[in-house]
């Protein structure tokens, strides 16, 4: 083992090999980043010496050259593949969380490109000459599409929740309905980022059962806010009562206790009108009389990640004034893409311009035919086979639970290839493309699909049937 370790060149030798200097000439590191590569790689390779992991008797100096570097042409590749990188979804579930839910519009990425090109008047009024305010930017807007009278973004619903709790209730007492301590993707718990809010949690009803008596009878001196909790990702059913908005809003104003709803999802848009889900737009919970409502900007809406904070001036003021505003506030990017997001809503695109919504509303002709192009294009391949089927699609992101969207599906099966290889190879593929498998089935959901990427889905199953 000694005699083993004494033929590990050193770092100076090392970085006098036409190995390093080729590495280095890349340019991919700079010659500090390199060095300690190579260390580390040689750090390893003593430890797996001495722990016997390895067999390297009758290693020479160059033998060990020779390995430290092939490792270090790995370690090297694997820390310049980006961990962030793009995907096709063919799960069909349009909201996915794991894959970045809401995919943006077009204007919105230009509008990011644009403020990153650029400085931009994220906290300056150009009128004035003066400093301005970032939320300005998209209040007006959000003002004018849910009739609310003020509004603040800060950058999660999960944050806007704490928010709020935090400015209005700390210390305080908050009346829940049992049936609506929720907990939604992440392990986030609304009894738990109750208690971070330094809140006290008051329970009322039972799971399935709430009556408005309930919140009725646990109103003190000491309660602070009215909170209900939109049941976005499940569902009771059966023998169940719920207290409406009204009901609770009518209380609120006998008790002159404020009520928060949190939305989770949020929509601008009505799907309900199209026969999707039950899901009322925000708009109709400020007319409701709410004081503070909150809700995802990259959810239904199909913006970028925010928590959307509207309601009553004199609550979003206290918002706007609180420290933690600052410490909860977005970026330019973020401002820059929700700013385009709602100016499709105010223009009345949505529908064409906004990924999310247009493939929520899909029709089933549109997913066929790009079903049928791909299909189309690995026809003739001896090992693959490929059928369309009818299936259903999920929303997704923690909403719409029931709610099925019809969609058509591609069947692929191979002669030699189980489902979960063609899964692990079409995952594998130079853009991954990620899809279901199902009663030992491979299956991918062109709703969820674009145009563009049908052409990647036919490379990659062609790839898979000639590999």
């Amino acid at each position: 083992m000694a005699n083993s370790l004494r033929n590990i060149p050193a770092m100076h030798e090392l970085q006098k090999t036409d190995d390093f200097k080729n590495l280095l000439a890349t340019g991919d590191f700079s010659r500090r980043v390199l060095t300690e590569i190579v260390s580390s790689v040689v750090n390893e390779l003593r430890r797996n010496i001495v722990q016997e992991t390895i067999d390297v008797n009758n290693w020479s100096k160059e033998d060990f050259t020779t390995r430290i570097f092939l490792q270090v042409e790995w370690s090297m590749t694997h820390i310049l593949h980006p961990n962030i990188e793009k995907v096709i979804n063919g799960t069909g579930v349009v909201l996915h969380t794991n894959l970045g839910r809401a995919r943006l519009s077009k204007r919105a990425q230009e509008s990011i490109r644009h403020v990153s090109e650029h400085y931009s008047t994220v906290e300056y009024d150009a009128e004035t000459g003066k400093r301005g305010l970032r939320n300005d930017i998209v209040e007006s807007y959000l003002q004018q599409l849910t009739c609310a009278e003020a509004a603040i973004v800060v950058n999660n619903n999960a944050a806007a929740v704490y928010f709020i709790l935090k400015a209005f209730a700390e210390q305080k007492e908050v009346i829940v309905s049992r049936g609506e301590l929720v907990e939604i993707g992440g392990s986030f718990r609304v009894s738990e980022i109750m208690e971070e809010s330094n809140v006290k949690l008051v329970e009322v009803g039972t799971t399935n059962k709430t009556y408005i008596t309930d919140y009725e009878r646990a109103i003190t001196e000491e309660t602070s806010l009215l909170l209900k909790v939109h049941k976005s990702n499940f569902s009771i059913v059966g023998f169940t009562d719920d207290v409406v908005t009204e009901e609770l809003v009518a209380l609120s104003e006998r008790k002159n206790v404020p009520v928060y709803e949190d939305l989770g999802s949020g929509t601008l848009y009505p799907f309900a009108k199209e026969k999707i889900g039950q899901e009322e737009p925000v708009v109709k919970k400020v007319q409701q009389g709410i004081d503070l409502i909150s809700f995802s900007g990259d959810k239904l809406l199909g913006g970028p990640q925010a928590g959307i904070i509207v309601g009553k001036k004199k609550y979003i003021d206290v918002l706007k004034n609180h420290q933690l505003a600052r410490v909860l506030r977005v970026d330019k990017f973020t401002l820059a893409s929700l700013e385009a997001t709602l100016h499709a809503y105010v223009k009345g695109t949505e529908k064409e311009d906004i990924p999310t919504v247009r493939d929520i509303l899909a029709d089933k002709e549109t997913i066929y035919e790009r079903a049928r192009m791909c299909m189309q294009r690995v026809a003739g391949e001896q090992s693959l086979t490929c059928t369309i089927e009818e299936g259903t699609s999920k929303v997704g992101g923690g909403t719409m639970p029931e709610v099925e969207l019809p969609t058509y599906v591609l069947k692929v099966a191979h002669t030699t290839k189980t489902a979960l290889i063609i899964e692990r190879e079409l995952r594998d593929f130079h853009v991954p493309i990620i899809v279901r498998l199902t009663d030992h089935s491979a299956l991918i959901d062109f709703r969820t699909i674009t145009d563009e990427e049908v052409s990647i889905v036919s490379e990659a199953l062609l790839h898979l049937a000639r590999h």
